[in-house]
């Protein structure tokens, strides 16, 4: 195991612990800077119409709770689970050479899990959420 120099790991002109300290420092020092003085020249009048949410220049009314159907919620959810499964897949893409047929059978079995799950959810009906359509 070979001992750091601490002279050339503190050295201003050799990349080691001092520059990231440095770095730090005034990254800190900066926020802190930044955040009292956004503090202190703020206004802080409290004023009916500042605290009114505001909609697009409309002046809201009633309650902003609203009921989504759950279907909604159901395609976002297999939105983002499909979504996630195109960046696997492009990131295979980018280095199907290197991964070589170990990473196509890889992905193949990927893609092959998750059309099972896609078939799934459509047999389950979770993808028909018209009108009229009823769930088993």
């Amino acid at each position: 195991m070979q001992a750091i120099d601490p002279t050339i790991a503190f050295s201003p002109w050799a990349p080691g612990v001092f520059g990231l300290c440095v770095f730090a420092a005034m990254v800190a020092i900066i926020t802190m800077v930044l955040l009292f003085l956004s503090s202190w020249l703020g206004l802080k009048k409290a004023h009916p119409e500042k605290q009114r949410a505001y909609e697009s220049g409309i002046i809201p009314t009633g309650s902003a709770r609203l009921r989504y159907p759950v279907p909604f919620y159901l395609v976002a959810i297999f939105f983002l689970i499909f979504d996630v499964e195109g960046a696997f897949i492009f990131s295979w893409a980018v280095s199907a050479r290197e991964l070589g047929w170990s990473g196509w059978l890889q992905i193949s079995f990927f893609i092959f899990v998750l059309l099972l799950g896609l078939v799934y959810i459509w047999k389950k009906g979770g993808l028909a959420w018209g009108p009229g359509t009823h769930r088993r």
